[in-house]
């Protein structure tokens, strides 16, 4: 798992790297909660979904935003999060040329600078948003998401409730092909508390149906 740091457009970009071992992998960016209410890549969801991906064969890149940890710069209220996620994405690609395609997966805010980078950049075939906050984030900007993926949420969320998620993915149009799903764990709240493996299950589960169930090559 080494340590990386890379440029970005605020500067220094802090980060933990896995690249796959076999060329041409597909490349996964994670994306942590928010930076003002302590969210950093050592979040445990972020965590869990980096070995995830790295498990199933991927170039996995987690990273720190601006103003968080190493990474220079100063909390931008998105704009420039996205901006850091859109550099990551272009250090993972400059790292595996020969990548045949990328996932992006967040937590939280990270769910809607996740999103809006799928917007932007059309070789993300595939994305999980947990806890994605549709309640104070606009997610208009999906019209059409071109690209399928996976929402899922804790029954007992109360920062970002289920009904403000559910109401976005039916509002949502999708190009033709174009799958959005949505996983709820029963008895979670905003942060997964007590709920991380059954989140990962659900996660996983998505997943096999995408990529092909693999072997746990740890």
């Amino acid at each position: 798992m080494p340590e990386v740091i890379f440029t970005g457009p605020a500067g220094r970009i802090e980060g933990r790297y896995q690249p796959a071992k076999e060329k041409g992998a597909p490349i996964a960016i994670i994306l942590h909660p928010h930076p003002q209410f302590g969210g950093t890549m050592n979040n445990q969801i972020v965590y869990n979904l980096y070995y995830d991906f790295a498990k199933r064969g991927f170039s996995v890149l987690r990273f720190n935003f601006r103003g968080v940890g190493r990474s220079q710069g100063a909390f931008d209220h998105g704009q420039g999060e996205l901006s850091d996620a859109a550099a990551a994405l272009d250090w993972a690609q400059a790292m595996n040329p020969d990548a045949r395609a990328c996932w992006i997966a967040g937590v939280s805010f990270g769910a809607w600078i996740g999103m809006q980078l799928l917007m932007r950049r059309p070789e993300i075939e595939g994305f999980i948003s947990i806890a994605a906050m549709a309640n104070r984030y606009d997610f208009s900007f999906l019209a059409p998401c071109p690209s399928s993926g996976l929402f899922v949420h804790g029954s007992e969320d109360r920062v970002a409730p289920v009904k403000d998620v559910v109401s976005v993915i039916e509002k949502v149009k999708t190009q033709k092909g174009v799958k959005l799903e949505h996983a709820v764990i029963e008895g979670a709240n905003h942060f997964f508390d007590g709920k991380v493996d059954e989140l990962m299950v659900a996660v996983d589960e998505y997943l096999d149906k995408r990529l092909g169930a693999t072997e746990d090559v740890t």
